[in-house]
């Protein structure tokens, strides 16, 4: 017996929704996707927990306003028995559950189905490669990305290894499962597409942009609780406004992140 649903749908969020199914759709259909648009799909226990965050601010307008589409598909639906499991015990014995591999291959060749264009399949997992501003710019460059959310112990290496997935991490600690690292990943990402952000300078100045942290901000009042505002950035010296914030935002990565200012110091003699 098959238990895998002949249609399990996935959620979609922006200015058009989508019900994923087997099915060829109308893409004159209001629920059709919108073509040649970035595309994050989310493989997850927990759909309801989309768009959370992403739904707000920048990244919510630009969702509304269809400069990327959000896809959620609930690994449950996949699940097998009467119950839908989608876990069992690790071999070899020892705590916790491990996501068995024929959900999640099932649910992946699903998703990847209705993938198309360059668009890495992502696992979030403690022990991958930790997430940073030129992999969030590599990502923007594609066609959108597919994140496997784990939970409990993780998954079964064999899915891993079967779909080449790349494993990432978005620091050196543990979270229950993969939604709030796929969410602050997928906010990086966004706001780097060309007309979201609208402002390309902004982009170059942050943190991380160009290998620096960013430099001290300041706005008005002009002195409060006896602090003012340095005055090469009232002077409307552009050039000298130009050079402290560069030497600030050097200052300030040397002393707080040797291991970046280092690779900086690379790049600059190069």
């Amino acid at each position: 017996m098959n238990d895998t649903p002949t249609q399990p749908p996935a959620r979609s969020y922006g200015r058009k929704s989508i019900r994923l199914t087997l099915q060829p759709q109308d893409l004159m259909a209001e629920d059709a996707p919108i073509a040649g648009v970035w595309t994050a799909r989310i493989i997850t226990l927990f759909p309801q927990a989309f768009p959370g965050v992403l739904g707000e601010s920048l990244t919510g307008k630009a969702l509304k306003e269809g400069k990327w589409q959000l896809e959620t598909t609930d690994l449950r639906r996949f699940g097998v028995g009467k119950h839908r499991n989608v876990d069992d015990t690790p071999a070899g014995g020892g705590a916790g559950m491990v996501l068995r591999p024929d959900v999640l291959g099932n649910a992946i060749d699903h998703v990847q189905r209705n993938t198309r264009g360059n668009c890495p399949l992502v696992y979030l997992s403690p022990r991958g490669r930790r997430f940073d501003q030129r992999l969030a710019r590599s990502w923007a460059d594609c066609d959108g990305v597919t994140m496997l959310c784990g939970r409990f112990e993780g998954v079964d290496q064999r899915v891993l290894d079967h779909y080449d997935i790349q494993e990432v991490s978005l620091g050196d600690f543990v979270l229950t499962g993969g939604e709030i690292a796929a969410q602050a990943m997928i906010d990086a990402t966004v706001r780097l597409l060309p007309s979201v952000l609208g402002n390309a300078e902004s982009i170059e100045e942050e943190s991380h942009s160009n290998g620096l942290l960013e430099h001290p901000q300041y706005t008005r009042p002009a002195e409060w609780q006896g602090r003012a505002i340095p005055d090469v950035l009232m002077s409307g010296h552009h050039g000298k406004v130009a050079e402290w914030r560069q030497h600030m935002a050097e200052e300030i990565t040397r002393a707080r992140r040797p291991d970046m200012w280092a690779e900086y110091e690379k790049t600059k003699g190069k």
